[in-house]
């Protein structure tokens, strides 16, 4: 593989590292500023001459975390890249050895964080490992909190179908819909992606998958920590999405769009969190448009995307009480009703070394993208086997579907006796 690779809007150029091709940077939307502030992705215009892909691009204003108890230490223990809302910005890591026209499967990751923060660039997320196994990893950056969220009436003035808000989701789709138009020139095949995120990624995922928007643009998809049935969070209405932009604006002393458009950058996410509490006020919502119903009523009534799945939570995760573990488990049992292809369940137990926070919400990352070495735990030689494993399971169901290989321990589908693997 080259590391000058040409896109539809210019040509970029990236660097070796550890046996992958990496572009870091790549503008796939035109930055969401000024005007298009709270208006949906457009497209980035050309540029002329090789765009040096070689660090991370901004990620959207949100709070610092390195001073949280356990995920600061965690996952935010250094810099991030510089905050901006020019922040529409993805990530590719290819095989060294990958021809352009290779046809490589394609995983196409969205981070969590509760809608509210996050990036595409976080340490434990890098695609070296997934390159030396055959595959291709996208990470993406998208617009969050109030950037990616805010809904409101006088939005829906300035477009046809009448909708405001979900400009995160629409980021997304607009980044899919991209990597389709451009993985062929890095290795990649656009007939094969999988989707895959976890906590708001997942729900993320599990909204791309109800969107008619995104029908036909990835073939599986990988859902961690937040989705299935009745599950953490109902997709809300429009009427709700409009009671969390009324109070930004009374917080911010704004009365109207265009006011708004003029409040900073920095001035806007803080409001974000001030009127967010500890609810999750900036989600997708249900517009009729992007999400005709709930992601609940679009799995129940079969007008999910008929793909193949895998779905699961870990021993200590949030909700309490199995919860996900039951959503998981309705998620695929519904599948089964459809008539469908039965999805993939996995229940991660692995209560990880050096403190006792245990098998908690995210602790699978560091395996899914074998990234063991990046984090300060003490790792042990069943974490190292573990990570092996989970990787290859991830990987394989994105070749073909099937997380089986020879040599990993045989992961039946969910079937009527509520199979699951157990990752421990």
């Amino acid at each position: 593989m080259e590391t000058a690779v040409s896109t539809k809007q210019g040509k970029v150029e990236g660097f070796l590292s550890g046996g992958a091709v990496v572009f870091k940077g790549i503008p796939y939307a035109a930055p969401p500023v000024g005007e298009l502030r709270f208006r949906r992705p457009q497209e980035h215009e050309p540029w002329e001459g090789v765009l040096s892909c070689k660090e991370f691009g901004c990620s959207c204003p949100q709070a610092d975390l390195s001073g949280m108890d356990l995920y600061g230490r965690e996952f935010y223990d250094q810099p991030m890249p510089a905050l901006s809302e020019d922040c529409l910005y993805l990530n590719v890591w290819t095989p060294e050895s990958a021809a352009p026209d290779a046809k490589l499967p394609v995983m196409f990751w969205i981070h969590g964080g509760a809608f509210m923060h996050g990036t595409g660039s976080e340490k434990e997320f890098d695609g070296e490992d997934m390159a030396r196994r055959g595959v291709l990893l996208v990470t993406i950056n998208y617009r969050v909190n109030a950037f990616g969220f805010f809904a409101h009436p006088g939005l829906e003035k300035e477009n046809e179908e009448q909708v405001s808000g979900n400009y995160g989701i629409l980021d997304q789709i607009a980044a899919l819909k991209w990597v389709r138009e451009n993985i062929a020139g890095f290795g990649g095949d656009p007939e094969n992606i999988t989707i895959f995120g976890q906590s708001a990624g997942c729900m993320s995922v599990q909204a791309i998958i109800s969107s008619k928007l995104a029908e036909g643009m990835c073939r599986r998809a990988i859902l961690q920590s937040g989705g299935g049935l009745h599950s953490l969070h109902e997709t809300p209405s429009r009427e709700q999405a409009h009671e969390s932009g009324r109070k930004l604006m009374e917080h911010l002393g704004v009365s109207t769009i265009a006011e708004l458009r003029e409040v900073p950058a920095e001035k806007l996410r803080d409001a974000a969190y001030a009127v967010s509490g500890q609810s999750l006020s900036w989600t997708p919502h249900v517009d009729g448009w992007l999400l005709e119903g709930t992601t609940d009523s679009a799995a129940l009534d079969g007008k999910i995307h008929d793909i193949q799945y895998m779905i699961g939570s870990l021993a200590d995760d949030i909700g309490g009480d199995d919860l996900l573990q039951r959503a998981g488990a309705e998620f695929c049992q519904n599948q089964l009703k459809l008539g469908r292809a039965p999805a993939y369940m996995y229940y991660f137990t692995r209560r990880l070394p050096g403190d006792s926070a245990g098998a908690f919400h995210s602790a699978e990352l560091w395996y899914v993208f074998n990234t063991l070495s990046r984090c300060w735990r003490p790792w042990e030689d069943r974490d190292r086997e573990l990570a092996d494993r989970v990787a290859g399971y991830w990987t394989n169901f994105a070749k073909n579907g099937d997380p089986n290989a020879p040599a990993l321990p045989r992961w039946e589908p969910y079937t009527a006796e509520g199979q699951k693997c157990i990752l421990e």
